[in-house]
């Protein structure tokens, strides 16, 4: 066996979502903001974290990782159900947290600026 640096870069594909994924997720995304949105602290972030991964600039990688927090959002049987009063998201806000933290720096202003209308339009601020 030939001896291999661990030095070395590995070739890793950049994750690209199927578009029928992406579409699932749309579709249960702003179906669950338009319900929940008033209850949800980190709703303009999410929406936000949407428009960054429409956004044709945005990175595949930064786009997938994405996607996976808010198809994590969007699932109703995750770690702790929506449905159980004020603990019901807590897990959904840790994990988009954390995915948050990695993704910041590519949600730009306009996507910002596209979420707060989006949520304005919508009437769905308190």
């Amino acid at each position: 066996m030939p001896y291999m640096s661990a030095n070395l870069p590995v070739p890793f594909p950049e994750p690209d979502p199927r578009p029928d994924d992406e579409a699932r997720i749309q579709d249960g995304f702003w179906r669950k903001v338009r319900r929940y949105a008033r209850h949800i602290p980190f709703a303009e972030e999410a929406v936000a974290a949407w428009y960054c991964t429409r956004d044709p600039k945005t990175p595949p990688r930064i786009r997938a990782i994405a996607l996976a927090a808010l198809a994590y959002f969007v699932i109703p049987t995750d770690a702790l159900p929506d449905f159980i009063p004020t603990l019901g998201f807590a897990d959904d806000a840790a994990m988009f947290w954390a995915v948050w933290q990695m993704i910041t720096q590519h949600v730009t202003d306009e996507h910002r600026d596209k979420a707060a209308q989006a949520l304005d339009a919508e009437k769905l601020r308190e």
